[in-house]
Order: C-alpha cells, then sequence, then structure tokens
C-alpha cells in the first residue's frame, strides 16, 4: 500500500532530552574555544551565542517557522575573538555542545525491529525532523540507525521547519516521490499532523510519546495512542 515511510525523529523514534541552560555546559565548552585560541567567560560565551541565534532567527523572513543555519554562529564566535577555523572544528564544537546539553538519548522499544521489517518489506525509509543535521547525523549514528534511511531531511537545511508545507514539499519534490504511496509519522498533533496535511500528505500516523503535548484528539488518518510503534507495521501491510 505504502511505498515510503517518512519519519519524525525527535518524539517518535527517538527518546531525548536536553538542557542548554547548564553551568558546566558554557564552562566546559568555554574552555574548548579557549584552547582553540578563542577566549571566552562562561557566561560572555553563553550570551553571546544567544544572541546569535536570536539575531540569526529575527533575519530569516521566509518563514514564520523559522530555523538557522546554526554551524555560522559556532563560526562566527571564533571568528569574534579573530580565529579562523575550518569546517572540522565547527562540527567538533557544535558536537561537544550538543553532548554536553544532553540528559538522555535513546530509541524508543521496538524501533529497530520495525525498521529492519520495513527495510526486509522494500519500503523506502526517509527522516523529515526540526533539528540541526549537525546534531542528527552524529545521534543517528550513535544510535545505529543512520543506515536504515534512504534520505535525511533536517530543518536547518532549508531553515524553515515543521509544520510549514514547504519543508514537507522540499523532500516530497528531491526524492521525487508520490504522496498517494507516502505516509508520515510523527508524534506532534500540530508539527506533523497538520503539517503534513497542509502539504496535501493526507496519510499521517500519529504516535503519543513522552514529548507529545497533552491532547486528546487528533486529525491524523491513524493514530497510536500507546506508544507502540511497532504497530505501524499492521497500518502500512
Amino acid at each position: 500500500m505504502y511505498k515510503n515511510i517518512i519519519f519524525d525523529l525527535y518524539g517518535t523514534l527517538v527518546n531525548i532530552h536536553t538542557n542548554e541552560n547548564k553551568s558546566n555546559l558554557w564552562k566546559k565548552l568555554s574552555l574548548f574555544y579557549s584552547y582553540n585560541g578563542a577566549n571566552y567567560k562562561p557566561n560572555e560565551l553563553k550570551k553571546a551565542y544567544l544572541t546569535k541565534v536570536k539575531n540569526k532567527t529575527d533575519e530569516n523572513t521566509k518563514t514564520k517557522y523559522r530555523d538557522i543555519n546554526l554551524p555560522l554562529v559556532f563560526r562566527e564566535l571564533y571568528a569574534d575573538k579573530c580565529v579562523n577555523v575550518d569546517k572540522e572544528l565547527v562540527s567538533y564544537s557544535m558536537r561537544l555542545f550538543r553532548s554536553l546539553s544532553t540528559e538522555y538519548i535513546g530509541l524508543y522499544p521496538g524501533v529497530k525491529s520495525l525498521l529492519n521489517e520495513l527495510k526486509s518489506r522494500n519500503k523506502k525509509i526517509y527522516m523529515l525532523s526540526n533539528g540541526q543535521r549537525e546534531f542528527t547525523v552524529p545521534e543517528l549514528n550513535y544510535l545505529g540507525i543512520h543506515d536504515y534511511f534512504d534520505g535525511l531531511y533536517s530543518s536547518s537545511d532549508i531553515e524553515i521547519c515543521k509544520p510549514d508545507k514547504a519543508f514537507f514539499n522540499y523532500l516530497i519534490e528531491n526524492e521525487h516521490l508520490n504522496k498517494e504511496e507516502s505516509i508520515f509519522v510523527g508524534n506532534d498533533d500540530v508539527c506533523d499532523v497538520e503539517g503534513s496535511k497542509a502539504a496535501s500528505l493526507e496519510d499521517c500516523i500519529y504516535i503519543h510519546s513522552n514529548l507529545s503535548r497533552k491532547v486528546n484528539e487528533v486529525t491524523s488518518k491513524y493514530a497510536i495512542w500507546d506508544g507502540d510503534i511497532t504497530k505501524i507495521l499492521k497500518i502500512i501491510s
């Protein structure tokens, strides 16, 4: 019935909690920047980071559902201290930031078995996630599911987030997907359910997880309220 399964990531396949306000994060990150020639005090670095993120978000006029290219922020934090860095160091700095801010990360029960079964049925699997590619790709590799996907799409790629239909259409057009042969799976009643409908991707599976908002009903074609992601197999068969 469905040839293409498009997944949201966080709250759908991956259970994660991050905290970017931890003082230890900014102590460690400022030390790392200083080791690389960009001398910062922890509070100075945090203030500079938050200011740059806000400014770049405000400058994005593409949509009201805005994202930014976060690597530019991390590069500018070096440049402001007259330090020129390469792409590798920017990437490493971002991975350090993400690892320091992550309190826990793991797959929901049944995710790997679901992905294995989908691949055995020759389904195409895609990710459409609000987030930074520089965070997502290392996390997918760490969790051991990166290679299941036929395409990875992060909102940072085009600086547009779900529920804007432009983000959904970006994947659909780039992968040349037939919408009638595709189904979206996500845990957010607005970003995932309403967003996919706005993009005329009518078939959507809402899965209620610990990261979902408290809702009693959704307008998706299908809903899994107990968080058991393996039930997707019965829907798409």
